[in-house]
């Protein structure tokens, strides 16, 4: 115990949370209101940090625009960005397992999980800093009126990049990261609920010496978020957080014709096709959802399987897995579930479980708060067997330990039901047949379809269809959305094209 308590007490070495991270300094906030950061498994405050006012953003985006319009950062060669990308990978990867502590602090994800996750997201910026002597800034092409034409690829200016308090550095980097490949600068807001690992990001960038502006961290609530939107200084939204708000963000931005990607909820699927393993599918769908204590947007929480013996076989097996899963302290490497971030959502998620079996659905086991830990935010592993896919829980992003377990008349009706969402962000599909899990693939309305199992790439693009999102992070489609094309005709060829 003395080890978890020794790493615990790592996340409080922070050098300014009482303070803002402005065009390339720490600034004191215009106002004097502080914000409380909680250990999720402690129910205790672990540090403050000064509240962003609109006078804060203000600056702060005032300070990105002048950067991209008055520095030369928009006009270096991607191979001279890419050098700060690679400093900017080297930095998190010295201060990753401090990283991890936050998360684990302020999420409940469990240390061992958040240091492995964390460790990855060095690679993301290494990953676009060598596109920059691989990717497609400049085609020349025959013009039909020219005699030189070439569309060029340039940075579409100031960004808005909003993530959400689960996941906030891992989606962070896959906003920022192209964005400043691109030549784009950023203004990050981060979560008032988990910004700790941001902070450090701003700590690193101020020790490599990125040029002023080009990466302005503030945090804040709803009404320094909506200005950020609104404000017609920046030139794209990059947004993560719930569908409902992302409706709210494309009104806003394209009122104005702001540009905007958004990855938004879900309600993945599991599809168990009748000749999946129920055995192999309910460790991995167990083990995924242990994963931030389901607080995934890209989450397997609905299990559709055959009914009858597959789907009472199903609900069995996952009651001897996910239903014996260790719930307990974070840093406890014997964990294998920590707490759910808020009591604001553990109280939600609880409500999800009795509309649940106010519904109809079977309580299989879990549905309370564990009776061994009398503080933090912690919820038992959660199933739901008999689920209508049309009540609250098979429909509504619940964002916790919750399995719903669905039964189909068959493979054709699973996939129907697999459908039968507003979200479209991820699904998976349980088979040893390779081509009919392609087949399957083919036919899932989502933006990532994994194959027995939760499945992503950071070198793939992903993100929804339908209420999950606009558009694509990761990848070479990530780095798209931080550019515009120009189509340039000349009378001649310049030199460097001679």
């Amino acid at each position: 115990m003395t080890d978890v308590l020794t790493v615990r007490d790592t996340a409080t070495t922070l050098r300014h949370p009482d303070k803002l991270f402005i065009n390339g300094r720490w600034v004191k906030p215009a106002g004097t209101g502080t914000h409380g950061i909680i250990d999720s498994a402690t129910e205790e405050v672990f540090y403050h940090i000064a509240e962003t006012t609109p006078a804060d953003m203000d600056a702060a985006i005032a300070a990105a625009r002048e950067a991209f319009d008055r520095s030369p950062w928009p006009f270096l060669e991607p191979s001279e960005r890419a050098v700060w990308l690679r400093k900017l990978a080297a930095g998190l990867r010295a201060r990753s397992e401090e990283a991890a502590s936050f998360w684990t602090r302020q999420t409940g994800a469990t240390f061992l999980m958040a240091k492995h996750s964390i460790a990855r997201v060095p690679a993301l910026f290494e990953y676009y800093a060598d596109l920059a002597d691989t990717y497609d800034w400049v085609s020349v092409d025959n013009p039909e009126f020219a005699a030189f034409g070439a569309v060029v690829k340039e940075p579409i200016g100031v960004v808005g990049a909003i993530v959400p308090w689960n996941t906030p550095l891992s989606l962070a980097a896959y906003k920022i990261a192209p964005a400043l490949l691109a030549g784009c600068t950023v203004v990050l807001k981060a979560p008032p609920e988990a910004p700790g690992e941001l902070l450090i990001l701003a700590e690193i960038a101020e020790e490599i010496g990125l040029p002023a502006g080009v990466l302005n961290v503030v945090n804040g609530h709803r009404n320094v978020s909506e200005q950020l939107v609104r404000d017609p200084r920046v030139d794209k939204i990059a947004f993560t957080g719930s569908s409902h708000v992302g409706r709210q963000i494309a009104s806003v931005a394209g009122a104005r014709l702001g540009r905007y990607t958004l990855e938004l909820g879900g309600k993945s699927a599991a599809v168990i096709l009748d000749d999946g393993d129920i055995a192999k599918a309910a460790a991995a769908i167990a083990q995924q959802e242990c994963s931030i204590s389901g607080q995934v947007c890209m989450s397997l929480t609905r299990v559709i399987v055959t009914k009858g013996e597959r789907h009472d076989a199903m609900v069995d097996a996952l009651a001897s897995t996910f239903g014996q899963v260790v719930v307990g302290d974070p840093f406890d490497p014997a964990t294998q579930l920590g707490p759910v971030a808020l009591a604001k959502q553990q109280a939600s998620v609880l409500d999800y479980i009795q509309k649940g079996i106010a519904e109809g659905a079977r309580l299989v086991t879990g549905g309370h708060r564990p009776a061994h830990l009398e503080r933090g935010w912690f919820i038992e592993p959660t199933i739901f067997a008999n689920v209508d896919n049309r009540s609250t829980i098979a429909q509504e992003e619940l964002f916790g330990p919750v399995l719903s377990v669905i039964p189909a008349e068959n493979e054709e009706h699973a996939i129907e039901l697999a459908n039968d969402t507003v979200y479209g962000l991820n699904n998976a599909v349980f088979t040893d047949d390779n081509e009919r899990a392609y087949q399957v693939a083919r036919r899932l309305r989502s933006g990532t379809v994994g194959h027995n199992g939760f499945k992503t790439d950071t070198r793939m693009g992903f993100g929804g269809f339908k209420q999950s999102g606009v558009g694509r992070e990761g990848g070479i489609q990530g780095l798209g959305p931080y550019l515009e094309s120009k189509t340039v005709l000349l009378d001649g060829a310049p030199a460097r094209f001679q």
